[in-house]
């Protein structure tokens, strides 16, 4: 009886370890929550652009479809779609791009580097704007329509085949 109140702790510790890590590692979670946001109004927004000048607002988005693009000078997965942005722009998609809680100087070397596929850079400097749009993470990307809502999230760094199968379809008119 001694020897197994000894293993307690340990046996408790495991048993926490093994439903923590159950949790952690289910499918689903992020992608419903992303789900969630679909056929819902974006949130209005205005925020300080890159470079300074007006503020990046979404009224100056109203009317028209196009796509939020959040992003960071730090985030590789970024990099990794930079190329998918920069296509889409040359598709004559236009995208906003949020610099997710990064510093103005890094986003611009981040940009110089790359190139720039972004309509306007709005700056999310405490990641308000982020809240606002359920950001989990960086990359994310909303496609918002003419009238203001989103109809299609990806969280993640894009790829041709997520611009084919879902960036694309959700902006075509409905």
């Amino acid at each position: 009886m001694k020897r197994v109140l000894a293993f307690l702790p340990l046996i408790a510790l495991a048993a926490l370890v093994a439903v923590s890590a159950f949790l952690l590692l289910r499918g689903g979670e992020r992608e419903s929550f992303a789900s969630g946001m679909v056929d819902r109004p974006a949130p209005t927004y205005a925020v300080t652009r890159l470079g300074g000048g007006d503020l990046v607002t979404s009224d100056a988005m109203r009317g028209r479809p196009y796509i939020i693009n959040i992003f960071a000078s730090w985030c590789t997965p970024c990099r990794a779609e930079h190329p998918v942005l920069m296509a889409l722009e040359e598709r004559g998609v236009a995208i906003v791009g949020v610099a997710y809680k990064d510093e103005a100087e890094d986003t611009q070397r981040f940009l110089d580097e790359l190139g720039d596929p972004f309509a306007v850079v709005g700056m999310d400097p405490d990641g308000r704007l982020g809240l606002e749009l359920g950001v989990t993470g960086a990359p994310e990307t909303f496609v918002v329509d003419r009238d203001g809502v989103i109809r299609a999230v990806h969280r993640g760094p894009l790829t041709p085949d997520v611009v084919e199968r879902t960036i694309l379809p959700a902006l075509e008119p409905r």
